[in-house]
């Protein structure tokens, strides 16, 4: 048959080279579908449970390999769900394209079944979005909008009507006027800041004695550069939650991950300062910066609208980090404060004595800090780790040691629930060779994680590792807004939209084929993660956690805490098992400890 214009789509992608597509079929994209069948040689399509589960793996693929994500879905109801997993590419800037059905053209506007004014619905989410009318746009629209989705680092949609997806294409527009020709490739753009600016940076760093470093997932490739500034500055390095992995947590000056999920040492460091460097970070929270006033700032980004944006910088360096970070390395004195770096340093010790005291406390039946506590040491070498979000969270940030050669990521600025399993297929696609471990809650797990492991079933066999882990953390709670309504809203927890249904992880995982092991001694962690990691198939690991732990924050305001005793003066259906741990962590944040 003559080619179509869904082939010609589909031979747009593989000209930019796209191989990969997250989709789940419809009517809507049925022409696309058929020319997916028949360029099926040149395709990685994963079909997923649902369009949502489509769009986050598009973001982490984009996430963890650099590249272009791509996600399909049918008209109406199918776009429709795409767009959270598109709101959390959007808004930690990673670029994808996702490719939507649409009505025939001659019935848009009718009132038609299905249809949805997908421009409007996407425009918000969307760097770019447009709807091809004619076979003749197929070239120029798909061009720009994968251009467009690289270049700004964002997300575009490509809108196409069902009846046009069967007309022949037409790969070379006839040469008139109000007709474009667009061609593939992409230039990368390479901002450069001036001689000037680089040595103003110098001179605030300089003329600092007690310098602050944060850096956050724009640093993800300029490990060694920050770590050769720190050294000559005697500085400290905190680490938003995107750039966990940027660094490895042995380093004795890398104070750990910083605000509500954060550590005591990046608190202090960040109230104590006198200078700081930020680097590829847009993190939120001001009130765990320094206070307005107190720090001198520099801060190095790729793109221009992100500086000083949560704090005031004196000087904005635009550019890649590691390159700028190697061009301001020369211009920097060392330092004669060698208190500052040594208060750091005997922090941090402290804080991981600390971490494993707290973890070590009994609970029942599991205190959730030992899980990730116990976890550390048996992570294999290059385990990619996908969180999602709720109180487990708190643990990845503090307790989890990154090593270097690892990879992590979870969904940031949206902090959307149901993105862990959807992250880890993705890594697992793209480094079906590397271990692969998706950190996951109970309620998230219920959102749309189990339907997710029938996709891990169908695909499995074809990964030449076989290290699948999923860990759910099961406490029968959606526990981190449980412990929100307490501390901030002042609340007692609220069971019938708090309790999470029991249900037997583990035993469904087998039903799958999957290895389930179920954990409810703290004494049998270790060996469960050890075997977990060493199956010839994925694993389920069902960890029953005691709820009640809190997630204390580094630092507990007033309010924070006047809420909190609000919360249990109401009547709090946990509030023995609350008082109770929360007494053991504070105790042991004081007492004196040995490490085990």
């Amino acid at each position: 048959m003559s080619e179509t214009v869904g082939d010609f789509i589909l031979q747009r992608l593989t000209d930019w080279g796209l191989r990969r597509i997250f989709g789940f079929p419809g009517d809507g994209i049925n022409g696309i579908m058929g020319a997916m069948g028949r360029a099926a040689d040149r395709f990685d399509y994963v079909r997923v449970r649902h369009e949502e589960m489509a769009a986050f793996m598009a973001g982490a693929h984009a996430k963890f390999t650099g590249e272009i994500g791509v996600c399909m879905a049918t008209s109406g109801p199918g776009a429709i769900h795409l767009l959270n997993g598109l709101y959390d590419a959007q808004m930690d800037h990673m670029p994808v394209l996702a490719i939507v059905g649409q009505s025939a053209r001659s019935a848009i506007g009718s009132d038609f079944q299905q249809e949805v004014d997908l421009q409007v619905l996407f425009q918000d989410v969307c760097g770019y979005v447009e709807t091809i009318l004619s076979p003749v746009q197929v070239r120029q629209v798909m061009d720009r909008a994968i251009r467009i989705a690289a270049a700004r680092r964002t997300v575009t949609c490509v809108i196409v009507p069902n009846d046009i997806q069967e007309l022949p294409a037409v790969r070379h527009p006839p040469r008139k006027h109000n007709d474009v020709y667009t061609g593939v490739g992409y230039a990368n753009p390479c901002p450069v800041p001036s001689d000037a600016d680089i040595k103003r940076a110098a001179d605030v760093l300089n003329d600092g004695r007690k310098v602050a470093i944060l850096i956050g997932a724009g640093a993800m490739h300029a490990g060694d550069q920050v770590v050769a500034v720190a050294n000559k500055l005697d500085a400290g390095i905190a680490k938003a939650l995107l750039g966990k992995a940027a660094l490895p947590d042995d380093l004795p000056f890398v104070t750990g991950s910083i605000g509500l999920l954060g550590t005591k040492p990046s608190w202090d460091m960040m109230n104590d300062c006198d200078t700081l460097l930020m680097v590829g970070t847009t993190f939120p929270y001001s009130e765990f910066l320094p206070e307005e006033g107190q720090a001198r700032a520099v801060q190095i980004d790729i793109d221009p609208r992100n500086v000083s944006m949560r704090y005031p910088t004196e000087v904005n360096l635009i550019g890649d980090s590691a390159q700028v970070l190697e061009r301001l390395l020369p211009l920097l004195r060392p330092k004669e404060n060698q208190d500052w770096r040594e208060r750091i340093e005997l922090n941090v010790r402290k804080w991981w004595r600390d971490l494993e005291a707290k973890a070590m406390e009994p609970a029942n039946p599991i205190n959730p800090q030992r899980i990730f506590w116990e976890l550390s040491p048996r992570l294999p070498d290059n385990t990619i780790i996908c969180g999602d979000c709720g109180s487990h969270t708190n643990w990845y940030a503090r307790d989890v040691k990154i090593r270097k050669g690892m990879m992590a990521s979870l969904s940031g600025k949206l902090a959307t629930m149901g993105s862990g399993m959807p992250y880890a297929i993705a890594a697992k696609f793209a480094y079906p060779e590397r271990p692969v471990l998706a950190i996951v809650g109970d309620g998230a797990m219920q959102m749309n994680g189990n339907a997710e492991l029938i996709t891990v079933k169908q695909y499995w066999e074809k990964w030449s590792n076989p290290c699948f882990v999923v860990m759910v953390l099961h406490n029968d709670d959606l526990n981190q807004v449980t412990w929100e309504q307490r501390a901030l809203g002042g609340d007692p927890k609220f069971t019938q939209s708090q309790y999470v249904e029991e249900f037997s992880y583990a035993r469904y995982a087998e039903l799958l084929g999957f290895k389930a092991i179920r954990v409810d001694r703290p004494e049998d962690l270790g060996t469960a993660w050890e075997q977990a990691f060493a199956a010839d198939r994925p694993v389920l690991l069902d960890i029953i956690a005691d709820p009640d732990v809190p997630p204390l924050p580094p630092h507990i305001t007033w309010k924070q805490a006047k809420d909190y005793m609000t919360a249990l003066a109401k009547g709090d259906p946990n509030e023995g098992g609350i008082i109770k741990q929360s007494l053991r962590q504070v105790l042991a944040g004081i007492l004196p400890h040995t490490p085990r």
